[in-house]
């Protein structure tokens, strides 16, 4: 009799064992087909972001979300910091193409984001432009007046470019400005040299500038994708779309680059001959490579000698870096 309750009881234990391993089975379940009502985005189109210019004009999230019943907003947000403060207030989910340096300046200040692709790079695409006649070289440089935006991938090119012929910044006068403020410096004299990226190349060459040197073999100019982790925690599957989707846009782009054009002019105001001119300095592969991770290293090295990052806030790059795939 007493062996029979016990068979019973244990009989029992087993059962209720079962239904809490199935319970926690559907939690699972449930927590990865959770779904978000929206998914607030970047849209960041300058220097030359051909995918996000189709994905919006071509709707291709609104597609790809709609049986799920998710809608998608969009931010015109382009300053990496504005959008790391917005996705640190729960107001953005992806800040897609956000540039290396404002990512992990953000996560070393606090900012709980993953770095879950790259969106490009693009060396060839941040120059140091001068119109004067007596500047030849970077090592011309020494003494004079460099305009261009502080604490960026073209702040990173200046630095690294004095570097390479042994100055450093205390050999030239830096002044910190954005882009086009930068481009009217140089084109109004004031300034003797400026960095520059992008459509404002183009437009600086035919003002009469020259290119001293690009990015190519001094950085790979590294633009990620960053999402909350919260958002990835909550929505697993979505976040994987996200990816994927953006994934297709590019190998689409890729097997017929020309087809794009058009849309790439339209929205950024370049002809089609300077959209395809520029076209080439991009690559849009979205897989983070063990180069990405170097490249990135390299980056806080950067915020760390420049003082915008003190060396004991340093993060773990590689932590940073996680595909949702």
């Amino acid at each position: 009799m007493k062996r029979s309750v016990q068979l019973v009881l244990a009989g029992l234990a087993i059962v209720v064992a079962m239904a809490g391993l199935a319970g926690c089975g559907q939690e699972k379940s449930a927590n990865a087909a959770k779904k978000p009502e929206t998914i607030n985005m970047t849209y960041v189109k300058s220097p030359l972001n051909i995918p996000s210019i189709i994905e919006k004009k071509d709707q291709v999230f609104e597609k790809a979300f709609k049986d799920d019943g998710i809608t998608i907003t969009y931010s015109d947000l382009d300053a990496g910091p504005k959008q790391t403060e917005a996705l640190a207030a729960g107001k953005i989910d992806v800040c897609h193409a956000l540039g290396g340096t404002s990512a992990i300046l953000a996560r070393a200040n606090g900012i709980d984001l993953t770095v879950v692709g790259v969106y490009s790079r693009a060396p060839e695409a941040f120059m140091i432009m001068t119109k004067d006649p007596s500047i030849q070289s970077v090592k011309d440089l020494k003494g004079k007046k460099i305009a261009g935006p502080k604490g960026t991938i073209l702040h990173q090119l200046l630095l690294a470019a004095l570097a390479k012929e042994g100055m450093s910044a205390d050999d030239v006068q830096f002044v910190s400005m954005g882009i086009p403020q930068a481009a009217a410096a140089l084109s109004g004299g004031s300034a003797d040299a400026a960095l520059l990226a992008g459509p404002a190349t183009l437009k600086m060459k035919n003002d009469g500038a020259r290119i001293l040197t690009t990015g190519k073999g001094l950085l790979d100019a590294t633009i990620v994708i960053a999402m909350r982790s919260d958002f990835i925690k909550q929505y697993p599957e979505v976040a994987k779309k996200f990816m994927q989707t953006h994934e297709k846009v590019v190998k689409d782009y890729l097997a017929d680059p020309q087809k794009y054009y058009g849309t790439a002019a339209a929205e950024t105001g370049l002809t089609e001959d300077q959209v395809q001119a520029m076209a080439g300095w991009y690559d849009f592969n979205p897989a983070i490579t063990d180069a990405d991770i170097e490249d990135l290293t390299k980056t806080q090295d950067f915020l760390v000698e420049t003082g915008m990052l003190e060396k004991d806030r340093k993060i773990d790059i590689k932590a940073l870096c996680q595909s949702v795939q």
